[in-house]
């Protein structure tokens, strides 16, 4: 059944019109104003058929994202990275190693079932919309803004469809 997903999935681009990509980038760029870290948003429709085959999770793509986006190339090692995979109705955080111990894993699922959940409602755009503003509330206790630094966006703020 998985396959059928994968292949039949609709693509990330009709999911997110250029308008909705925009909305996503103001939101990030918003949030990043009220912390220190780096937020990406990446999406992917389906994944390859040779991750299929390989039985690749939807949390071990993530974390191939996280790599390939380059999100932990941060200088305070704090990116973060929101990962949909639309086939699945999976969504995934990815955090950098300044995070471990300072956010509760419990807290990242909290997103995430949050997130599937709005997800089911049908407004997918508003799931990622809300997830952004909990990821940037959590992340602005742990790396508040400095509001006398010059405010470095060391990632896009634009979300990345990938596929």
């Amino acid at each position: 059944m998985r396959w059928l997903r994968h292949v039949f999935s609709p693509s990330a681009h009709a999911r997110f019109p250029a308008a909705s990509l925009d909305r996503i980038a103001r939101a990030i760029a918003e949030g990043e104003r009220r912390h220190g870290a780096q937020l990406m948003f990446a999406v992917e429709s389906d994944l390859p058929l040779a991750a299929l085959w390989r039985g690749v999770s939807p949390r071990e793509r993530a974390e191939h994202a996280f790599a390939l986006l380059r999100t932990w190339d941060t200088r305070d090692n704090n990116g973060v990275l929101l990962y949909l995979l639309l086939a699945d109705h999976a969504v995934e955080i990815v955090a950098d190693r300044g995070l471990h111990g300072r956010i509760d894993a419990a807290r990242w699922r909290q997103v995430c079932e949050d997130f599937g959940r709005r997800q089911r409602e049908g407004d997918l755009e508003a799931a990622v919309l809300a997830a952004i503003a909990t990821l940037s509330e959590m992340l602005a206790e742990h790396f508040p803004a400095d509001p006398d630094a010059p405010r470095d966006n060391e990632l896009p703020d634009r979300p990345r469809l990938l596929g």
